[in-house]
């Protein structure tokens, strides 16, 4: 798992744009909204449209659960994982 919360950052510095920050100042817990890395709406459209082409998973734009999906990178790094395994 931290190897995908490590791949996430990066993910989240590149389509984000995010020239100042480095992975190692993006804390896997702190929020990645408002507070911690402060992104807005757009950012979470944004970073949404990059997981789906990364890693091939979806999220609904009006889903519930998106915030706690996107809570923080560990949140993310789990929905991602859980997703990307194979369904029984």
């Amino acid at each position: 798992m931290e190897q995908l919360e490590h791949e996430i950052k990066q993910l989240i510095i590149d389509s984000l744009r995010l020239e100042n920050v480095k992975i190692e100042e993006i804390d896997s817990e702190a929020p990645l909204f408002v507070e911690g890395l402060g992104l807005d709406s757009i950012d979470a459209l944004e970073l949404a449209m990059a997981v789906r082409k990364k890693y091939g998973v979806k999220t609904q734009a009006d889903d519930a659960q998106n915030a706690k999906i996107f809570a923080n990178v560990k949140s993310l790094a789990a929905y991602v994982a859980a997703e990307r395994q194979p369904k029984a």
